[in-house]
């Protein structure tokens, strides 16, 4: 059963009460850490974009077409749809020879509140280049091109590509295909159910993939490299993804999901973190998940600093006063 996670306040009273379920493994399964239910089970959402890259980058794909690091974190990447990130997808299609036309992602305004008002400001229009999940869009069209299937539908859970997709995240999450529910995501894409224990799982591996076999092994070290050495194309400006993985030099790998999911890697510790808020607000992710690496010892009193404005977070009304707090309770 879910339990408290955060208290919201307002005037030193409780006005709001978030409940959610939160699990640490290792690499082996062993949960070192749980609050509420470890086998909750919910959809995984864009946190499960780092292990859905994963055949593309076995299928030589980084190669194949000279893709950057910067390139390979945006396909795992929630992007701001900053002038960056946008640029980056261009720069995907380009040179996989296709053009925006080809993603099906649905045309979407930038999650980053300031680049979706300089487009309005400047008389342009939103688009699938500024929709959050366009890397991860343009990597599935990657593949279809290496393993010459179809472009068109790629998106669909019956689409070739798709089925390579679900095996490489069932594996990590040691599970089998069958034991997934499928559902479709806000961008059209197939989403996967599953407990969160695996998803924990399926981040240790990430933060430690010494049992699987070399090419998957490596694909999975390339993944993380990218994602920690390029964290502003993962999320963006303000993002605690992004603030989270900058501040302790990528020794944190973090990448959020929709609907109150969001996975944490521990490199350092081959540990693994996942937490869903039960009603699938992202408003105490900053002090609930740095709460509880604090706890786990995952970061520096400097680091600590650094994430300050994340984990002690403040509510203020229209006149800017200070009105309330948003409390970790673990």
């Amino acid at each position: 059963m879910s339990e408290i996670l955060a208290h919201v306040t307002r005037g030193g009273a409780v006005e709001c009460i978030h409940r959610g379920d939160l699990v640490v493994t290792d690499t082996e399964g062993k949960i070192v850490y749980s609050i509420g239910d470890p086998q909750k089970h919910t959809y995984w959402r864009s946190a499960a974009k780092p292990f859905q890259v994963i055949p593309l980058v076995e299928a030589e794909g980084m190669k194949r077409f000279d893709f950057s690091g910067r390139e390979l974190a945006l396909m795992t990447s929630s992007h701001g749809g900053e002038e960056t990130h946008v640029a980056a997808v261009q720069g995907i299609l380009d040179k996989i020879g296709l053009t925006a036309d080809a993603l099906e992602c649905g045309a979407a305004p930038p999650m980053y509140r300031r680049a979706a008002n300089k487009i309005l400001k400047e008389g342009g229009s939103f688009s699938v280049l500024t929709n959050a999940c366009s890397g991860k869009h343009a990597a599935i069209l990657a593949l279809a091109k290496i393993r010459d299937y179809p472009v068109e539908g790629y998106s669909q859970p019956i689409h070739p590509a798709q089925h390579e997709v679900l095996r490489a995240v069932a594996d990590l999450a040691g599970l089998m295909p069958k034991d997934l529910t499928i559902g479709i995501d806000g961008c059209g894409f197939p989403v996967f159910g599953l407990p969160i224990y695996n998803m924990a799982i399926a981040y240790a591996h990430l933060a430690n993939p010494h049992r699987f076999p070399q090419s998957r092994r490596s694909a999975l070290e390339i993944i993380a490299r990218a994602m920690t050495d390029h964290p502003h194309y993962v999320a963006g400006t303000n993002r605690l993804d992004t603030a989270l993985m900058e501040a302790t030099g990528g020794r944190i790998l973090a990448k959020v999901g929709s609907e109150g999911v969001y996975s944490v890697s521990i490199t350092d510790q081959g540990l693994s973190l996942t937490l869903k808020i039960e009603d699938g607000s992202s408003r105490p992710f900053g002090p609930v998940i740095i709460e509880a690496l604090k706890k786990l010892n995952a970061l520096t009193t400097t680091e600590l600093e650094t994430l300050h404005p994340h984990h002690q977070v403040y509510l203020q009304n229209h006149r800017k006063q200070t009105i309330g707090q948003i409390i970790p309770t673990l």
